[in-house]
């Protein structure tokens, strides 16, 4: 008999003509290597081995062993619930949000909360000045004391607290408002963020130079240039009137303590005053409206004078000239 292949699928016989081939014509499986059945080569010659079983019997294969101390895939009774966390990229048309952006975010809010504030302890001044003049004629009791004077503590201990968080946030919006107008005009801010944030937070430079900044937005709208000077002109005075507080608070006869009180109230009613000035000129120069919503452009049409008709004593004018 020829030499021939058997297929390692079906176990088809096919006879080596030419050339061994490489798949089976009927099941396209895996030729193996040529061979005469009439001289079988030796197992170690041969790479394939006969297997001999049962006409119909299934090929059945030994289950593979896995050494236990092999290192295999990890299994899990549950879906594990741990995995690496995919943050999405960001748009490109929506750039992420920095500090400043973030804090030029917080300005309106952290203001209007200085505003309140400030207005509670100018009350709590006002109530315990009325206190005061009570008391030149009438003993007050202690639970009304202690009121007023943890009122008077609480709002004047809150109050500053937040208005140097609204100032650092007013910076932060300072620094990107300046940008933005320059960027307007094609130029570049010259100014750094750090010299804006020193002109603006270093006591007594401050009385100044953020009016300067803001002068140097150089707003179009005139409207937006006076609110910045009345802003300015009340930030100074409150300055001004804060100095004069704390070298009051030095006098220890009772009727200096006294107008310390009135002079407390009258100093934390411009404070509330500049903080809303503040809200005001921020939402101006944002082009919002003063309650922070968009602002509605008044658009001025020249207005044509109807064509009246001629009344009864003109047209007999008309007809006597005629």
């Amino acid at each position: 008999m020829s030499t021939v292949q058997v297929c390692a699928r079906c176990a088809a016989r096919w006879p080596v003509v030419g050339g061994p081939a490489q798949w089976c014509p009927r099941c396209h499986g895996v030729l193996l290597s040529p061979t005469d059945p009439a001289r079988p080569e030796p197992p170690n010659l041969r790479n394939f081995r006969w297997v001999a079983r049962r006409p119909g019997a299934a090929a059945t294969r030994a289950p593979a062993t896995r050494n236990p101390t092999e290192p295999g895939p990890p299994s899990y009774r549950e879906i594990p619930r741990w995995g690496l966390r995919d943050v999405p990229p960001a748009p490109d048309g929506e750039p992420v949000a920095g500090r400043r952006e973030q804090l030029a975010e917080l300005a309106p809010a952290l203001l209007s909360a200085t505003a309140a504030l400030f207005a509670l302890a100018a009350l709590a001044e006002l109530f315990r000045y009325g206190l005061l003049l009570r008391n030149r004629s009438t003993l007050i009791g202690p639970g009304l004391l202690a009121v007023s004077d943890g009122l008077v503590g609480a709002a004047g201990l809150l109050a500053p607290i937040v208005a140097v968080c609204a100032a650092v946030a007013g910076v932060g919006w300072l620094v990107g408002a300046r940008r933005r107008a320059f960027a307007r005009s094609g130029h570049v801010d010259p100014r750094r963020p750090s010299t804006l944030a020193l002109g603006c937070l270093v006591p007594v430079v401050n009385l100044a130079m953020p009016g300067v900044f803001l002068t140097e937005l150089d707003e179009p709208d005139p409207q937006t240039r006076k609110l910045i000077r009345v802003w300015w002109g009340t930030w100074a005075c409150g300055g001004v009137l804060f100095a004069v507080n704390l070298w009051w608070r030095t006098l220890d006869s009772l009727q200096a303590q006294a107008d310390g009180v009135l002079l407390a109230a009258v100093t934390d009613l411009v404070a509330v005053a500049v903080a809303v000035l503040t809200l005001l000129v921020i939402h101006r120069v944002d082009g919002l409206s003063p309650t922070g919503k968009q602002r509605e452009l008044t658009r001025w049409v020249v207005a044509v004078p109807e064509q009246t008709e001629p009344t009864k004593t003109q047209e007999r004018v008309e007809a006597g000239t005629s």
